[in-house]
């Protein structure tokens, strides 16, 4: 997953449209980098401020499926959003929005406020933002609202909670049969945030000098005498002096044994964290990789129809007459007949 910078934010930005795909990989990746969530709600304000109308629509749509996806991540986006979304709902309010988009956003608050994603004092702020139009809407989803759950909620929530898994779950919401939005949380996405690559570097090269590969050590173990594990030969001990050297040898035997030992489970534990990260990593690439898949499609198909296209340009073509074929008139025309010349009769 590519690091980010306000440059790679500001071209994901600009080549942003309103399909789904389009929306949920962008999402995908700043939820990833949600550590940057007030540099990248800013500059998605700055957007809104001077985008077209439907580029408002869009980026709020993008800006619904961070927060509310988001939100298993942690609080980061939801908090830096609720600044400037009043902000947001008030400029393009002022740009006399269409009805289409104005009943779109409206749906959006309402959507808000029955799933508790803002507090009734927040979203009663957007909507004053927005303007009366939208601070008359009932609560309610409007009737010609339709939403399409893949699953039943409240039995999958139970589910989820007996068991500690999240399932997938799709939204697909329709106003009078053409569907807006369509939000699809994958069940590869992994439950913890996958790592930056330089992190899982790191860690997989600090695991070359693990404890486990401490020749050194390994060598001193290997090296220690028998007779410190061997409780047989200490009928072998002809005085006080040689038990006194024994004991010296296994205080040190124990003492490294330990030590080694000590070093091994912490060993133990940093390699479960390095399984971790490559799980959670390995899923967020395939993640990428289904999406690539689907973009590779989409434009397959379209320069498939693209090709086509071209095909009949150079059949139509073809089919023209060639004009290099055509008398030269270079030298100009051939003179009319004059009306005498038409009634002249031999």
């Amino acid at each position: 997953m590519t690091g980010f910078t306000e440059g790679s934010l500001n071209s994901r930005l600009k080549d942003l449209n309103s399909s789904q795909q389009s929306i949920q990989t962008l999402s995908l990746w700043l939820i990833h980098h949600r550590k940057y969530a007030h540099t990248v709600v800013k500059i998605w304000s700055r957007e809104i401020l001077t985008g077209s109308e439907s580029k408002q629509l869009t980026l709020m749509y993008l800006a619904n499926d961070i927060i509310q996806n988001g939100k298993k991540k942690g609080p980061e986006y939801g908090q830096e959003f609720g600044k400037e979304l009043a902000k947001a709902f008030k400029q393009i309010s002022l740009n006399n929005c269409s009805s289409k988009t104005r009943q779109s956003l409206t749906r959006l608050l309402n959507i808000w406020e029955e799933r508790g994603v803002y507090s009734k004092i927040q979203i009663d702020e957007f909507k004053d933002a927005f303007g009366k139009e939208s601070a008359k809407q009932p609560t309610g989803e409007p009737p010609s609202k339709k939403v399409k759950h893949s699953h039943n909620h409240k039995s999958k929530k139970t589910k989820s909670q007996n068991n500690g898994i999240k399932k997938d779950k799709e939204v697909i919401v329709e106003v009078d049969g053409t569907k807006e939005l369509r939000v699809t949380l994958s069940p590869k996405t992994p439950v913890n945030d996958p790592p930056e690559p330089e992190e899982l570097i790191k860690a997989l090269n600090d695991l070359e000098n693990a404890p486990s590969c401490d020749a050194v050590v390994r060598e001193r173990i290997s090296k220690l005498p028998p007779e410190i594990a061997d409780v047989s030969l200490l009928s072998q001990l002809k005085g006080k002096d040689e038990g006194e050297e024994l004991l010296r040898k296994v205080n040190d035997a124990v003492a490294l044994l330990t030590d080694y030992n000590t070093r091994l489970v912490c060993e133990m534990e940093d390699r479960k964290k390095v399984f971790s990260m490559l799980h959670d990593f390995i899923q967020s690439q395939r993640d990428l990789i289904d999406q690539a898949e689907q973009r590779l499609q989409e434009y397959q198909s379209k320069l498939q129809k693209v090709c086509q296209v071209r095909q009949e340009v150079n059949t139509h073509l073809q089919n023209l007459p060639d004009l290099a074929q055509l008398p030269s008139v270079k030298g100009g025309l051939a003179p009319l007949p004059s009306a005498g010349d038409l009634f002249t009769v031999g």
